[in-house]
């Protein structure tokens, strides 16, 4: 069951809701298909696309790739689901990385997008992008003993489609639960957590150290989950690639795009220098840890696979939240399938 939202984060949620309340729509999407639409071989310079990948931008400007782009970007400093689908609905964003959720609830919410590159981790079960925090005194060593317990839980984003994976995989189900409804942003999480207001929550990120390092004397720690949490695309809405000019401008960013998550893990000290610490305000150690949590891309030139899972998991919200099915298949613009994998390869040989 779900329960409600603890008084002192009222205001943080409300903001939540107000910014992602198209999110929680059930109407029908559309599926527009562009595979047998042509891709111009380039963009044209003058034309303009709006990005939404903060990480790209600053991995562009360290590797000295950003001047080298063919066309205009315009750089905006956002990224994740609600943010972009709200920017996609107005017009305001051609391009956006985010993870595998918000396309499947964009999709039930009626906005018509596409994803045009997907990244993976190598050895995801041992590089997850979350690990389950566990409040102080909460009693959970194991998945099975969240039962009866008050977990953390943000529909729409990517956490609380892994609070609902884990769940299947305990053999629970909603109804064995307290689901706590809590926008996972900043350090909402942890601070939850760790004033107990719920037992267990998906932490990611400097999140998982931090708060073990906050908490880890009162008893807090974090728990593997086991599964596999590690999709990331680029998103896009497809009046987007609809757009001759833009479609082929997006092609040549996703080659930069894709040489970029290279040359990031190719140069840990530069990353974590210009980007964790000079942009992103982390002390060393804590930029450090984050490279050593990442490990290494997976840039597959096949998507079938990322496909078979993407459908896994909108079959698992369908049958949560009552939303009807769909073929995940239609999500993905295979006119761009292996624009990124050839670009790192292209890359190496050039190396």
């Amino acid at each position: 069951m779900r329960k409600a939202i603890p008084a002192a984060l009222v205001t943080v949620l409300a903001v939540h809701l107000l910014t992602g309340c198209t999110e929680t729509a059930r109407s029908a999407g559309t599926d527009t298909d562009l595979s047998d639409s042509r891709i111009p071989e380039k963009a044209s310079a003058d034309t303009t696309i709006a990005v939404g990948s903060p990480e790209t931008e600053v991995a562009l400007r360290l590797s000295g790739q950003i001047d080298k782009l063919p066309f205009k970007v315009k750089w905006v400093r956002m990224s994740g689901g609600p943010q972009c689908s709200e920017a996609f609905r107005a017009g305001e964003l051609d391009v956006c990385s985010a993870a595998e959720i918000p396309s499947i609830h964009a999709r039930w919410t009626g906005l018509d997008t596409k994803l045009v590159a997907a990244e993976f981790r190598k050895d995801p079960r041992r590089h997850p992008i979350y690990e389950l925090g566990i409040a102080p005194g909460a009693d959970v060593d194991t998945l099975e003993d969240l039962r009866g317990k008050k977990i953390a839980y943000s529909p729409g984003q990517a956490q609380g489609a892994l609070v609902q994976r884990i769940l299947a995989k305990a053999g629970l189900t909603e109804q064995d639960v307290e689901l706590v409804e809590l926008p996972s942003t900043g350090d909402v999480y942890p601070t939850a957590l760790g004033s107990r207001q719920v037992d267990a929550a998906p932490l990611g990120g400097v999140n998982i150290k931090r708060y073990v390092t906050k908490y880890g004397k009162d008893g807090a720690k974090t728990i593997a989950h086991g599964l596999r949490d590690d999709p990331s695309h680029l998103w896009v809405p497809t009046e987007s690639v609809k757009d001759p000019e833009k479609a082929a401008a997006i092609r040549e960013f996703v080659e930069f795009w894709a040489r970029a998550q290279i040359w990031v893990d190719e140069h840990p000290k530069e990353w974590i220098e210009g980007y964790y610490v000079k942009d992103q305000g982390l002390s060393r150690e804590d930029g450090e840890y984050l490279v050593k949590a990442s490990g290494s891309p997976d840039i597959p030139a096949d998507w079938g696979p990322a496909i078979e899972r993407h459908q896994e998991t909108i079959d698992l919200l369908a049958e949560k939240t009552g939303n009807e099915p769909f073929d995940a298949e239609s999500l993905y613009d295979r006119r761009y399938e292996t624009v990124a994998a050839d670009a790192v390869a292209d890359g190496r040989k050039d190396s």
